[in-house]
């Protein structure tokens, strides 16, 4: 009998446990606003659409949809770049979303949430480009030239993975967007800019055979929204992203955004 009713208890204990695991919802969030701050230079991530000018992207509809579960107001601010991590680090934005890939170093300035997004770093051209074919014969052409924009991970690939080493070398052209280094690798102010391949897919795809990804992958990195330090906010927004991996919402942005959406910059 005592073995009946301690099988009995235990599978009380376990039905408990699992009414309890299924009734955990994300964290409610009040309704409160929060400011979310992007560049809007990042296709197919966070783009102005050429046909409705709308912010719109990969980026814009996870986080809609975060704001969504944790019950909060999201309103959308634009910086550039170089000035994002920094102005997120001052609190005078909630959320920053660019494609930002997470690096121990800037979590000095700021906090990451969980990856939502893993980035590999290939090679754009032209799309009668011939004369280089990947990074090391890229180096080996010295006249070629490489759009970036500083301090960004394509910056630094160039630097380190495409030429000397040397930040101040000439042959890297700086420009304040990452659109405006696809601008002047079309008009051939530049020969190269570095993207990762989701991104540089959709250029690609929009450009009729004027563009082409080359080369191999030039590392793996992960890309994460960043937040100011000891933000209360982390904690609620990597408990959504969880839960929209785990109920598919991620692979169907995915799909949307890298192989169905089509759009022309």
């Amino acid at each position: 009998m005592q073995k009946i009713i301690n099988l009995a208890l235990a599978a009380m204990v376990g039905l408990a446990f699992t009414m309890g695991v299924n009734a955990q919802t994300l964290p409610n969030l009040g309704g409160k606003s929060v400011v979310v701050v992007t560049e809007n230079a990042y296709p197919p991530l966070q783009f102005i659409d050429p046909k409705t000018s709308e912010q719109i992207g990969w980026e814009y509809d996870a986080m809609n949809e975060i704001a969504k579960r944790l019950n909060f107001k999201v309103e959308y601010q634009n910086t550039s770049w170089d000035a994002m991590i920094q102005a997120v680090s001052d609190g005078q934005y909630n959320i920053g979303m660019t494609g930002i890939t997470i690096k121990e170093e800037r979590k000095a300035k700021v906090d990451f949430s969980d990856p939502y997004m893993r980035s590999e770093m290939f090679m754009l051209v032209r799309g009668d480009e011939n004369r280089f074919t990947d990074s090391k014969s890229f180096g080996k052409f010295t006249d070629g030239l490489v759009g970036a924009q500083a301090g960004t991970t394509p910056f630094y690939v160039a630097v380190y993975n495409m030429l000397d080493g040397n930040e101040a070398n000439p042959r890297i052209k700086l420009f304040e967007t990452f659109g405006a280094t696809v601008q002047a690798l079309k008009t051939g102010d530049v020969d190269v800019v570095l993207t990762d391949g989701t991104a540089g897919k959709g250029y690609v795809d929009a450009s009729n055979g004027g563009l082409k990804l080359i080369g191999e992958a030039m590392g793996t990195e992960d890309f994460g929204f960043i937040f100011p330090k000891g933000s209360d906010l982390v904690a609620p927004v990597n408990a959504a992203i969880a839960a929209m991996k785990k109920d598919g919402t991620i692979d169907a942005l995915n799909k949307k955004w890298f192989l169905d959406y089509k759009f022309n910059q």
